[in-house]
């Protein structure tokens, strides 16, 4: 708002400054005209000439300033000075009626050069404007008049450029300034964008792995057992392997479907988080002996189960999903146990087998060097996002503890 209102009064002395050149110039010239100086038609060009090069660098300034044209005008604003300067002098040399145009000249002078020039310059004028009046009074000494009123228009004049040139600064800063908020808004709006896609991309590696990757490695081992069981002749098994491959799929196919749309998981639709373990558990265990594994698991419920937000059961979902599949396809386990606990102010998550356990920090040192453990970094990320924890206990033959906690308050 307030540099609206800099550029408006600036826009207002420009035009000022424009029409009183045009008018001062006018009068002087029909006053010459009608003096009926034999000289007045050299003195009627000398004008038309100062009139047409002050047009023609005022409409460039404008031109540029508006973007309309990329040459740059300010390259000769020192001679466009000159020229203004110089055929203003021509003309009060032949008439002091071109005295009174000085002072639309003094503005000129205190925008285009350095202040202390430009006040020495104006002083010049001052002078050659006193001389003026003098010879063309005829009288022996200038009358007080003629000295003081020249005098106190170029003060006024002077007083008057100095604050248009403070206007002028300040309304060029806040351009500036305008200039620097808006490609900083641009920059910070490009960056949330892209962090955006980095998080959108994060999210569906997040679902992809916990589901369609869980899901097609069950389908894979399945498939091979399906076929192991074929190649021994035993296609009751080869066929219940076959329906489970079929029930997978499908279940994958629903899950695709829903992160796509960034809904939750269709395992949660229409119930609760731990009948959704339980079914999970089941699942496991049906996936396991399909394999040839002897693979037992069960959920645990401590306290009263309460209603959990959705993104906190959608997470503890995805944890125990990620989980059971590594110990079906990883651990060797006989028993897995998911234990839930509902602790008031959080909820915690454990999920314990007693398969054959792993290093923790070699499999930590396997990651960073791209050796895999996606699945646990992004069993992070989705605890960390709720502010929540997530450990992991393991030793080589001591089988494997994941334990998530996740605070309920302000939810």
């Amino acid at each position: 708002m307030e540099n609206a209102s800099s550029a408006a009064i600036l826009k207002v002395l420009r035009v000022t400054l424009h029409t009183g050149f045009a008018a001062l110039l006018g009068v002087a010239l029909v006053r010459v005209l009608m003096a009926g100086s034999p000289l007045r038609w050299l003195w009627a060009g000398v004008a038309v000439v100062l009139a047409g090069v002050y047009l023609a660098g005022t409409v460039l300034e404008k031109r540029h300033a508006e973007g309309r044209t990329s040459m740059d005008p300010r390259r000769f604003a020192l001679l466009w000075l000159g020229l203004v300067t110089g055929l203003w002098a021509v003309l009060l040399a032949g008439s002091a009626d071109f005295a009174w145009l000085a002072f639309p000249i003094f503005f000129l002078h205190l925008h285009l050069l350095p202040r202390r020039t430009a006040l020495l310059t104006i002083a010049l004028m001052t002078v050659a404007v006193i001389a003026s009046q003098w010879v063309a009074s005829g009288a022996p000494v200038p009358h007080v008049a003629a000295v003081v009123g020249p005098a106190l228009g170029a003060i006024f004049a002077v007083i008057t450029g100095l604050a248009y040139a403070a206007l002028y600064r300040e309304a060029l800063n806040q351009r500036r300034a305008a200039d620097e908020l808006r490609r900083t808004r641009e920059e910070l709006a490009r960056s949330q964008h892209e962090a955006g896609v980095l998080a959108e991309r994060e999210r569906l590696a997040r679902e992809i792995h916990d589901t369609l990757a869980q899901g097609l490695s069950s389908i894979v081992l399945l498939g091979r057992a399906a076929e192991q069981s074929l190649a021994g002749g035993d296609s009751t098994a080869a066929a219940s392997q076959l329906e489970l491959v079929q029930r997978t799929a499908a279940e994958n196919l629903a899950e695709a479907r829903s992160f796509v749309r960034g809904l939750s998981s269709p395992q949660l639709e229409g119930s609760t988080l731990v009948d959704a373990l339980r079914r999970l558990c089941a699942a496991t265990e049906t996936g396991a002996a399909a394999s040839g594994l002897p693979l037992r698991c069960r959920v645990e419920v401590d306290g009263d189960p309460l209603e959990l937000p959705q993104p906190v059961r959608v997470t503890l979902l995805r944890a125990a999903q990620a989980s059971l599949a590594n110990v079906r396809e990883h651990a060797g386990a006989r028993t897995a146990v998911v234990t839930l606990a509902f602790l008031g102010s959080e909820v915690t998550m454990d999920i314990y087998d007693d398969g054959a356990g792993f290093d923790p920090d070699a499999a930590a040192a396997a990651a960073r060097g791209g050796g895999g453990g996606f699945g646990l970094r992004s069993l992070r990320e989705r605890v960390a996002a709720l502010n929540g924890t997530l450990e992991l206990e393991s030793a080589p033959g001591e089988g494997t503890v994941v334990a998530v906690r996740l605070p309920l308050e302000g939810r």
